[in-house]
């Protein structure tokens, strides 16, 4: 192997065990903590949100499927059908495919849904009394939607880690 695919290799691996850990961890653990926390736990997620953490981590992923795509390339031989259907280019496929789902989804549901709730918590400091009860509600939907989501990810992430991990035996 190449000084560059090593270097990439080691760069997609990296990024990889990154975006999921911290997926597994925030799915897992954080995010439950802080939804069981109720308002309290606003104040943890208005950090996160400042430390960029919801825009941090698509583009972990993003560079995680991008280097991991150059690699696919490289290996397939420019996407040579023999090498894709090998037991071995399957393997590495379907990781992929979990893996363009799981940024989808973290994306769309996730991270859209989080901001969305952020955003409503902050406006129900300036709400009427009659406007809060319909903006709880909606706070609680894309709460649950976020959560959701949040097990989507972490679930196409363990296909895709699985995946790419048992490639090589197969």
């Amino acid at each position: 192997m190449d000084r560059f695919m090593l270097i990439l290799r080691m760069f997609h691996i990296l990024l990889g065990v990154f975006w999921a850990g911290t997926i597994f961890f925030l799915v897992f653990f954080l995010g439950p903590s802080i939804w069981a926390l109720g308002p309290d736990g606003a104040p943890v997620m208005r950090e996160l949100v400042r430390r960029r953490f919801l825009d941090v981590m698509p583009i972990v992923a993003g560079l995680t499927i991008v280097t991991g795509l150059v690699l696919y390339w490289h290996l397939s031989g420019g996407l040579a059908m023999g090498w894709i259907r090998s037991p071995f280019g399957l393997s590495l496929t379907v990781g992929g495919v979990a893996s363009i789902l799981a940024l989808i989804i973290g994306v769309t549901g996730v991270r859209a849904a989080t901001l969305g709730a952020i955003r409503m918590t902050a406006a129900l400091a300036s709400a009427s009394e009659e406007e809060r009860g319909p903006m709880q509600a909606e706070i609680q939907r894309l709460r649950q939607r976020s959560a959701a989501a949040g097990l989507w990810v972490a679930r196409l992430l363990i296909i895709a880690v699985a995946t790419m991990a048992v490639a090589r035996y197969m």
